[in-house]
């Protein structure tokens, strides 16, 4: 419990939110948490300001400093604006996109950031309904704008929000225009420096062509339009979650040539409270649970879906005793890496100037690939945004076949520079007709990548700590892990240790330390051992959980080898999950 003091600034903070220039709503629900008895839920929304961090806002939505609302969200543009009109400060007329998802207040967001940014003389399109984020990224660049927001919390629970800013190359914000816009925002000292009065001229709402336009791009990226074709009857379950996919996906893998797309009818329907599920995130089992039921009913091939703002998949496949698996994120990338480098090399497209990108947490098997296929292959942080800054440095030079990170994010093009389920869906059924026509179902796809490039198995574990006192337990528990690294795990020394915070790689066998090339430092940590395994450490920087990311490795000889693989390998990640305390 805060003490005394603690609380007493707390109280006075709230009461400024009693003034007149807040709504009535919002006075109402402030004067409610400051009567009852039990002050935790007043300390939790005012005990601190929101962020505006390095990829925009995310917070649980309701009243308070510590929370998303329309004074959160108006601070946030204001300064986003007032940085846009010095960076931009030549340009005749400075312009931006603004999306939003299906969340409830998303609409309300958006329309509020459109009416800021426009009271402060900035030419904005608006969408006229919810959209998939990659869409969001499209049209940034497909219309030359400066900057772009969409309201959106991805994957997180009902409750949230969040606010992604972007820039004018069509990538979340990274340096030097985040630390700027994260000045200026926190120049943002009151309710009276928000220009809330929009200027509707200057608001213009776009909709049904920059669709068309998005999926025509989309349908430029397709590899196997013969191989569609003489599959074009594949049974395919689609479930947006409740999202943003809705129309755009299934009118994607139309364009493609997919002619049997089942729907899950209940999650066709667009709702902030995602009615049919725990949570909207498509890595979790029990959110394809009525895409799986209804892929059994059918006898449907494959089962994919998108997260509630349509940048992430998720993947089912059906393995040879007829039963669907959800193959993770890892698996996801390694698929469509896979299948994209092989395409293209089979066109004969490949001129030594193509390169891939993965995150430093994805899978190691990953690099294999790209090795053995003569392919660069690019290392980054956690985050589109660092593929996208991959891209950028190499547009004009070499060309981009695809990147993505075991979150369940992939990005095949560079006319978004975000990810997107859209395109990742469409390709990912392109992949499973053309695996078919070399005789093979997608699990026999799978498999044959770990019989070529060494079999790897992954497991993610989030250890969530919620409010003040959690986030101080996360800090704690990072702090341990730097200050007294382990030896080995699973058995197995530990050979290597990157500390991404210093850039160090310590060789634990010699004591020597080298400095790493990245771009920033970043709050991560991993750990080498001498059998592969791989272990990466990080806070997640838009929910209150830490994240571990294990990558064990196995062998792998043939198809009859891979259940006896994978058990071994869910055994030593068992093995590896007690040696970090978080079995």
């Amino acid at each position: 419990m805060e003490n005394n003091d603690q609380l007493q600034a707390i109280i006075a903070k709230a009461q400024v939110w009693l003034g007149e220039a807040y709504d009535a709503e919002t006075r109402a629900e402030v004067k409610r948490m400051l009567d009852a008895e039990d002050k935790t839920e007043l300390i939790e929304a005012f005990y601190k300001d929101l962020e505006f961090g390095t990829g925009g806002l995310r917070g649980i939505m309701g009243a308070g400093s510590n929370r998303m609302n329309i004074y959160t969200v108006g601070a946030a543009t204001q300064g986003l604006a007032n940085y846009l009109k010095e960076a931009f400060a030549d340009l005749p007329e400075i312009s931006v996109v603004v999306g939003h998802d299906v969340r409830n207040n998303s609409r309300k967001f958006a329309e509020i950031v459109a009416d800021i940014f426009s009271a402060n003389g900035i030419k904005v399109y608006l969408f006229d309904s919810f959209r998939p984020t990659p869409e969001l990224s499209f049209a940034i660049r497909h219309l030359g704008c400066q900057s772009g927001v969409n309201i959106t919390a991805s994957h997180n629970p009902k409750e949230y929000n969040g606010y992604k800013a972007y820039w004018a190359d069509g990538a979340q914000i990274i340096a030097p225009h985040d630390v700027n816009i994260i000045d200026n925002v926190n120049k943002i000292k009151g309710v009276e420096d928000i220009k809330f009065q929009g200027d509707k001229s200057k608001i213009e709402i776009i909709g049904e062509k920059m669709d068309a336009d998005f999926l025509a791009a989309i349908k430029g990226l397709q590899l196997s339009p013969e191989a569609v074709e003489r599959h074009a009857d594949m049974k395919i379950v689609y479930t947006p979650i409740h999202g943003t996919g809705v129309e755009l996906i299934p009118r994607s893998l139309m364009n493609y040539g997919f002619r049997n797309i089942i729907h899950v009818p209940e999650q066709d329907v667009p709702s902030g409270d995602f009615p049919t599920v725990a949570s909207p995130n498509p890595e979790v089992p029990s959110a394809m649970a009525m895409a799986i039921a209804k892929a059994k009913e059918t006898g449907a091939d494959l089962v994919m879906a998108s997260d509630p703002d349509a940048d992430r998949i998720g993947c089912v496949l059906r393995d040879d005793n007829g039963e669907y698996v959800l193959i993770n994120g890892n698996q996801i990338v390694m698929i469509l890496l896979n299948y994209i480098m092989t395409r293209n090399a089979e066109l004969g497209r490949l001129d030594g100037k193509e390169y891939i990108v993965k995150t430093i947490v994805t899978t190691e098997t990953i690099k294999s690939i790209a090795e053995k296929n003569n392919i660069p292959m690019y290392d980054c942080y956690t985050g589109f945004k660092w593929i996208a800054a991959v891209i950028r440095d190499n547009e004009g030079t070499a060309r981009y076949l695809g990147g993505g990170e075991e979150s369940y994010g992939f990005l095949a093009e560079d006319f978004a520079r975000d990810k997107d389920a859209v395109s990742a869906i469409s390709l990912m059924a392109e992949a499973a007709a053309w695996a078919r026509d070399k005789g093979m179902n997608f699990l026999q796809m799978l498999q044959d990548i770990y019989i070529k490039y060494g079999f790897s198995r992954e497991a993610g574990i989030s250890v969530v700590r919620q409010g003040k006192a959690g986030a101080e337990e996360i800090q704690a528990m990072m702090k341990q892990f730097r200050e007294n690294p382990p030896k080995s795990i699973g058995g197995s020394p530990v050979t290597v240790i990157k500390d991404y915070d210093s850039l160090n790689l310590t060789d634990v066998a010699t004591g020597n330390v080298t400095k790493m090339d990245m771009p920033t430092t970043s709050n991560v940590l991993q750990y080498f051992t001498e059998d592969g395994t791989k272990i990466s450490v990080r806070p997640s920087g838009t929910e209150p959980k830490i994240k571990f990311y294990i990558e064990v490795k196995g062998h792998m000889a043939s198809a009859a080898d891979y259940a006896d693989a994978i058990n071994a390998a869910d055994a030593k990640i068992e093995t590896v999950k007690k040696d970090l305390g978080i079995a």
